[in-house]
């Protein structure tokens, strides 16, 4: 099949000061070629543009052939900005996971909720995790020439049989000999173990660990997370939750590999999701056990920087000028794990700072399901609900996390303005940054 380009590369701008700035190059171009090499993708732009004497050939919006020749550093990013990111359709995911959160969403939210990806090529660019079941070998033979790495894939387990069931179908299986073919080529991968009670845990658990460490320091970390449920799952398998007793025995298993590896590698490798530390009842690892943090994204070592980067700000701000008397309340949504950390941190704020006057208010997920705990999945609506009849103060702080990426808007579609209406108080969007609640909370008393 012939490629259309003018569906692929279609050049949508061009970085100020960049080296395709200095050139002919405009909106609207398309890329063909780079040094003689078809553009089919990000990968081939990726990799063909790296070089530093280039030759592009374009093609204009007139639908004449343009020749650009260029020198840039080696590495140095082209400056070129494309419609579609991909330069390609996007991969969907064909796989149908019995643990698969997506499907555990409830009917009527925005469509794009209900999207599936299993792109390689956004694992490279954006972090996204991949199964590696929609591979083929060419597919692979391509990462490996053009040594795209790192890639974030879901393993979940060793076992080809019991991935096959897991993931739904029998290409789960196989996706073990794209991973084993990647690791010996040498390309870097972290990966995650959605953990399941009785199904991948214990010593299935134990054999999966022990399969990714034959496959060598290619492998730059491993998360186990504890699986997710929510109330919407009719139709679905039948899985359970974690307990105390469950949560404390995988940690003990994980941290054993992990002992194993830091003699050998100089690194833990494996790493248990904060989540499993707070449903054991165990304090969180100090900040430097998660090394430099390799799987924040999936929940790994968040807390512990959360607090890390509270006290460092707390530490340093050295003085707080308020006016007032009694200074206006501040109040602080948060999920239920997170609230007593919170609180905690909150108290040695206090200490210092006696005058400032805060709540930490945790929401229960009635959306999801009560046994969702996590900031994160909290809605407008149920902030709403749980909120409308508290004194709330003269501001009601919210973490960046609970709002869709770039927006101001939540998991149920409730703007953050449209809060603020139905609470009667300003709302301030909080980083994910203990420093930046810090400072929020201060400023707030400050007049």
């Amino acid at each position: 099949m012939v490629k259309d380009y003018f569906m692929s590369a279609v050049i949508k701008s061009v970085q100020p000061n960049s080296p395709a700035a200095k050139t002919i190059i405009k909106s609207g171009d398309v890329l063909r070629k780079i040094n003689c090499n078809p553009i089919d993708d990000i990968l081939d732009y990726e990799y063909y543009s790296y070089d530093t004497s280039l030759m592009l050939d374009l093609l204009s919006t007139e639908g004449k052939v343009k020749l650009v020749s260029l020198r840039k550093q080696e590495g140095e990013n082209l400056g070129l900005e494309f419609e579609n990111p991909l330069l390609d359709e996007e991969k969907h995911c064909a796989n149908k996971c019995i643990f698969c959160f997506i499907d555990q969403l409830p009917k009527g939210m925005r469509e794009s909720l209900y999207y599936k990806d299993d792109d390689v090529r956004l694992s490279f660019l954006y972090g996204n995790y991949v199964t590696l079941t929609n591979l083929s070998k060419l597919d692979i033979e391509r990462i490996i020439k053009l040594r795209i790495s790192p890639i974030n894939v879901s393993v979940h387990t060793h076992n080809p049989k019991l991935r096959s069931f897991m993931l739904g179908g029998e290409k789960g299986g196989k996706g073990i000999d794209n991973l084993k073919a990647l690791a010996e080529a040498g390309i870097r991968l972290n990966c995650q173990i959605v953990c399941c009670p009785g199904i991948n845990d214990g010593w299935r658990l134990s054999r999966t660990i022990e399969g990714l460490m034959r496959l060598g320091s290619c492998i730059n970390s491993v998360s186990i997370v504890p699986v997710g449920l929510t109330k919407h799952r009719e139709g679905l398998a039948e899985l359970r939750s974690f307990d105390r007793i469950l949560a404390r025995k995988t940690i003990r298993r994980v941290e054993q590999y992990g002992k194993r590896c830091l003699k050998k590698r100089g690194s833990s490798v494996f790493f248990c999701a904060d989540e499993l530390y707070i449903l054991a009842g165990l304090k969180i690892p100090e900040s430097g056990f998660y090394e430099d943090y390799p799987q924040l994204e999936n929940g790994v070592g968040m807390m512990r920087l959360f607090i890390t980067e509270f006290e460092i700000a707390l530490d340093r701000q050295r003085s707080y000028n308020s006016e007032q008397s009694t200074p206006d309340k501040v109040s602080i949504v948060t999920g239920v794990h997170a609230k007593k950390y919170l609180t905690n941190l909150l108290k040695t704020a206090k200490a210092k700072y006696d005058k400032i006057d805060y709540g930490v208010l945790a929401v229960r997920n009635e959306f999801f399901g009560e046994s969702v705990t996590v900031s994160g999945l909290i809605t407008g609506k149920d902030i709403i609900n749980q909120l409308k009849d508290k004194k709330l103060g003269a501001k009601l702080l919210i973490p960046r996390n609970m709002l869709r990426a770039g927006e101001e808007i939540f998991l149920d579609d409730i703007t953050v303005s449209e809060l603020s209406a139905e609470l009667g108080v300003p709302v301030r969007v909080v980083e994910t940054d203990g420093a930046d609640l810090l400072h929020a909370i201060l400023e707030s008393q400050e007049k």
